[in-house]
């Protein structure tokens, strides 16, 4: 068996014969001792838990710096990662590119990415598999269904932070950093950046810490299933279940520059009731997550209720 070793940009990426586990968020701190909470999930949305990665992103003062020199760059291995990886399990890229693509622009259902790849579902499905097998991306469906496997509500979404970010910012303006015009491309990625990627990434951080408060027993109940949950015209981003217990967990992630306030709960509350899973029976427990905090208002609302957690970074 070939062997990766620490330096090699293929650390903690996956090969025909080798798949490192990549670190989680919960260790990002070791290696970015002084960034605050919110840095470090930056960090963490384009580094993806991959150690080579991590290991050139520490060298710079700030994430924008990072990408700078280390993808937005054409001497730079990462610049061109994504082909290279690919070649490497796929060889002809073309389709998987025009797929990953796709979805990095906000397409995840089935339909609408063989819509706008002008495809019949049937051809697609074999390609997304390859990139499920590979890790790159994930089909998800509403943690209620019963028979995931067989739902009709499954989205495909970007899986590797990286790759996410490389197609969503980098592939869309190749043409530009190849005219050295890096300063139009990292404008662009600024007023982008959080909105459109550092706050989804901002869900998963927080489905891993719920995992932690979980294990901790700092949860009124032990979640045994994680996941999100929609329907035609609500979507709650966490929603954890123990179907022994009757228990669900029901939550909402915001990355925002302000405080949440109470309005956000409500609102919550009145979407959970659209949840249909055991609900004549069950107990409903809530979490939220903030960037920045939360108002007094909810706080006191908090302290009132055995049933609300408020987690702020």
């Amino acid at each position: 068996m070939n062997t990766i070793s620490y330096s090699s940009p293929l650390y903690g990426r996956r090969t025909g014969q080798i798949k490192m586990k990549q670190i989680s968020f919960n260790h990002y701190g070791e290696f970015f001792k002084e960034k605050s909470k919110s840095e470090l999930i930056e960090y963490f949305s384009v580094t993806g838990g991959v150690p080579k990665y991590i290991e050139i992103f520490k060298e710079e003062e700030n994430i924008f710096d990072s990408i700078e020199k280390n993808i937005i760059n054409k001497q730079s291995f990462l610049y061109e990662e994504p082909i290279f990886l690919l070649e490497q399990e796929v060889g002809d890229i073309g389709t998987y590119f025009s797929i990953i693509k796709t979805i990095a622009a906000g397409n995840h259902k089935l339909g609408k990415i063989a819509s706008v790849l002008g495809v019949n579902q049937t051809s697609l499905t074999r390609y997304l598999k390859i990139l499920i097998d590979l890790d790159l991306v994930d089909r998800i469906v509403p943690i209620t269904e019963s028979n995931p496997e067989k739902s009709k509500k499954g989205l495909y979404y970007i899986k590797d932070n990286f790759i996410e970010f490389w197609f969503k910012f980098i592939y869309p303006y190749r043409s530009y950093i190849e005219i050295e015009d890096s300063e139009y491309v990292i404008k662009k990625i600024k007023d982008n950046f959080i909105d459109n990627h550092v706050s989804f990434v901002f869900e998963e951080v927080c489905k891993e810490e719920v995992w932690n408060l979980n294990k901790q027993n700092k949860l009124n109940f032990k979640v045994l299933k994680l996941g999100k949950w929609w329907d035609s015209s609500n979507e709650i981003d966490i929603v954890g279940i123990n179907e022994d217990t009757k228990d669900i967990l029901i939550g909402e992630c915001k990355y925002l520059n302000t405080k949440v306030d109470a309005n956000i709960f409500y609102k919550l509350v009145e979407k959970a009731k659209y949840i249909n899973l055991n609900k004549d029976t069950r107990k409903e427990h809530y979490i939220l997550f903030s960037k920045s905090g939360f108002i007094d208002q909810l706080i006191e609302v908090s302290k009132n209720r055995d049933d609300l957690i408020l987690v702020s970074l």
